[in-house]
């Protein structure tokens, strides 16, 4: 009976030993890059830019506002002791000038030439508007400024692109350094393995007599290089993926997730991009980066500036008209029960420098706007460009790779055989060994300049960028 329950306790732990040790499945690139969209800190930080630019355009706003403004006229010491209270508010125009409305009652004795003070006793109701008929017409610094902060919102999309490329650019090449320093460890483990498993060979011949001591010593000297190799090669590991846990991130606490070696994949299959997908892709990159955008959105900043500079130069021509409606029944019979007054008031500046020097630098700066964008543009096509040419380069230069490795290994399987026949020595063999590690250790190499020219013709024509970003700028 404690025969079989030990048995049932020690299948019971072994199949939960075994469950523990199963391999995870391999991490995939698109779940890191959902991570970054969703999760990475800085990505996230990069998206409040929009709020940021919300709150300024409501702050803006804030100028057109309703004012209520309220005044007391009073004389203590005077002939005609009395007293005027205001009550106004005040609505600015988003066509320009302004409205108000509100209540005057006047106490005590007034003079009666004093007509704007005084009132009938139960006071009288004021309707008012300014209007500028020339300068401040069309545009003024408030109407201007919530121009300007309407401009900054859509800023903040190329803001967030660029971020968003770059970010996504990172995690790319985070990944696929992980993956590559994967398969160095995996490379850098088998030559250790088959140099022990070789010491073991060696240690029965000298013990047979057959090869001189110092051979089996050699190939330990071996083992042990080799185990430093993989030394390193774990700390590398290690490295890249405390990199890649930056953009790998919790989906419910954004905390980093530290890939595990059981997740890792190999390199996707190369595939090579062809001329007239460059040509496509390197079109819609013009209107996908973000650099041509920004530059459009300075110049409409820079258009407003410039409207504003040129209504500055222009005169003051202002009409303001104020109606007067007494209230109640007992009105002094010098006074209007309706009243409306008119003003009319012209002013110029003399000189108009500021006017005339603003306007001059907005020009100017306008004209350095367009030099920028032409340059933009060309860069975008050239990065595209060099960046395919790259891509391409490290396609065949993989391809190259490949062929190395496989004859790296056919020589090294060939001298194996020959030592084992006692044919050859171990420093040949150990030298088809060592051709064949660099020949491994370059494919990596090569595999991960390919993928890596991926990222970064992918930030060149902007194959991440998110149709959120994009919708304002195709309209």
């Amino acid at each position: 009976m404690k025969n079989k329950t030990f048995i049932r306790h020690f299948l019971t732990s072994a199949i939960a030993f075994a469950s523990s040790c199963a391999f995870a499945a391999p991490l995939a690139l698109d779940d890191v890059l959902q991570t970054v969209k969703t999760q990475y800190p800085p990505l996230l930080a990069a998206w409040l830019q929009q709020d940021i630019a919300n709150g300024r355009v409501r702050q803006a706003q804030g100028a057109f506002d309703p004012v209520v403004m309220a005044s007391l006229n009073f004389r203590p010491i005077d002939y005609y002791q009395g007293a005027t209270t205001n009550l106004l508010i005040d609505q600015p125009l988003l066509t320009g000038g302004s409205v108000y409305g509100g209540y005057r009652l006047s106490t005590g004795s007034l003079a009666s030439y004093d007509r704007k003070d005084r009132t009938s006793p139960e006071g009288e109701a004021i309707l008012g508007a300014r209007i500028p008929l020339l300068r401040d017409r069309s545009i003024d610094s408030r109407r201007a400024n919530i121009g300007k902060a309407g401009v900054d919102r859509e800023l903040a999309d190329p803001l967030i692109l660029r971020q968003y490329i770059n970010f996504h650019r990172a995690a790319r090449i985070a990944y696929y350094n992980w993956i590559a320093a994967g398969m160095r460890l995996t490379i850098a483990e088998n030559v250790l393995n088959i140099a022990k498993q070789r010491d073991e060979f060696l240690k029965s011949q000298a013990d047979a007599g057959a090869i001189a001591p110092i051979v089996l010593v050699d190939n330990r000297r071996l083992v042990v290089s080799r185990e430093i190799a993989v030394v390193n090669a774990t700390r590398r590991l290690d490295a890249t993926a405390i990199e890649l846990s930056l953009f790998h991130r919790n989906a419910k606490t954004t905390d980093p997730i530290l890939p595990k070696r059981s997740e890792l994949p190999i390199f996707p299959q190369p595939q090579a991009v062809d001329e007239l997908q460059l040509i496509s892709e390197r079109g819609r990159a013009i209107f996908r980066r973000p650099e041509i955008r920004e530059i459009d959105l300075l110049v409409s900043k820079g258009q407003i500036d410039k409207r504003l500079a040129e209504n500055n130069l222009m005169p003051n021509v202002d009409l303001s008209m104020e109606l007067n409606q007494a209230i109640g029944n007992g009105v002094p019979s010098d006074i209007e029960r309706t009243e409306l007054n008119g003003l009319l008031r012209f002013s110029v500046p003399i000189g108009r420098n500021e006017a005339k020097g603003r306007l001059a630098a907005i020009d100017a700066g306008i004209k350095q706007l367009a030099q920028r964008r032409q340059f933009a543009q060309d860069q975008i096509l050239a990065e595209s460009n060099n960046t395919f040419q790259e891509l391409q380069t490290a396609f065949e230069a993989l391809k190259q790779t490949k062929t190395n490795v496989e004859l790296a290994r056919q020589l090294e399987t060939a001298e194996s055989d020959r030592f084992k026949e006692g044919a050859s020595d171990l420093l040949s063999l150990q030298i088809r060994e060592q051709a064949r590690l660099e020949a491994e250790f370059l494919e990596v190499d090569a595999n991960l300049a390919y993928f890596r020219a991926l990222a970064d013709y992918n930030a060149a024509v902007a194959t991440d960028a998110p149709n959120q970003l994009l919708a304002k700028k195709e309209k």
